[in-house]
């Protein structure tokens, strides 16, 4: 019985895959052999730009994809280029995004981003995904969440309600795939150090939240990639429906 994780021959989408932990979430399916579809939001020119980087590193096995999840058409845009792959055997829906307000001070486009993003855009793929898994008899879904699915702190009600939500559509859609050999899992990291975090917090700032965390640091996102890999791997043939916290003990404390 071998115990590497070797995604040879294994199509591999990943949301949101051009930064922070879903570019670790890449990079290791990448090492692992995988054949990776990439989505990311960032001006075309970005995008063509990485697919060209990946072109002359004779990374054939690499497409970048962009894709607006509030815009309509783009998500078809994107279906149909889906439907060119003869099969999606893992999907990782990473892609997430953030705004901070008390609830009486939301603004209602930064509530609508927050669902498009972070809730309907896993729940369109899933729908998506679920049907050809099925025929398939084969799949891997692994969506991101975030401790704030399990805790919630002030100013995070939008946030935490696209959270909570992942985690019910986790639970539902892996009872319901169960059955076709589809596993689908959540993992909700903790603090990561991330670009976006250190743009966002100076060193005072992460000294005084690494104090609060059992471990006493960040987790870096690799550490965050590791358990998604193992969720997608063949190693993994039992875990299902489960919402996976990787936080260094914060959530305990």
């Amino acid at each position: 019985m071998s115990l590497s994780i070797d995604f040879r021959g294994k199509n591999v989408l990943i949301t949101g895959g051009t930064m922070g932990i879903g570019a670790a979430i890449v990079e290791d399916f990448k090492h692992a052999g995988a054949n990776l579809i990439v989505t990311g939001a960032e001006d075309i020119e970005i995008i063509n730009k990485l697919n060209d980087e990946a072109k002359r590193n004779n990374n054939n096995k690499i497409k970048y994809i962009r894709v607006d999840f509030t815009d309509k058409l783009s998500f078809n845009n994107f279906f149909m280029e889906l439907d060119d792959y003869d099969k999606i055997d893992i999907c990782i829906n990473n892609a997430g995004t953030n705004k901070n307000n008390p609830i009486d001070e939301i603004k209602l486009d930064d509530y609508y981003l927050l669902m498009d993003v972070n809730l309907h855009a896993p729940f369109l793929i899933t729908r998506y995904l679920s049907k050809r898994m099925k025929k398939a008899n084969f799949g891997r879904i692994v969506n991101i969440a975030s401790i704030w699915s399990v805790i919630t702190r002030s100013n995070r009600a939008a946030y935490s309600m696209t959270k909570f939500g992942i985690v019910g559509l986790t639970k539902t859609s892996a009872v319901e795939l169960a059955p076709y050999n589809v596993l689908v899992n959540a993992v909700s990291p903790g603090f990561t150090l991330t670009e976006l975090t250190k743009k966002t917090l100076n060193k005072e700032e992460v000294k005084e939240v690494s104090d609060i965390i059992p471990v006493k640091r960040f987790a870096q996102p690799s550490e965050i990639s590791k358990l998604v890999l193992f969720l997608a791997s063949d190693l993994n043939t039992y875990i299902t429906g489960q919402n996976i916290i990787i936080d260094g003990g914060f959530t305990n404390v």
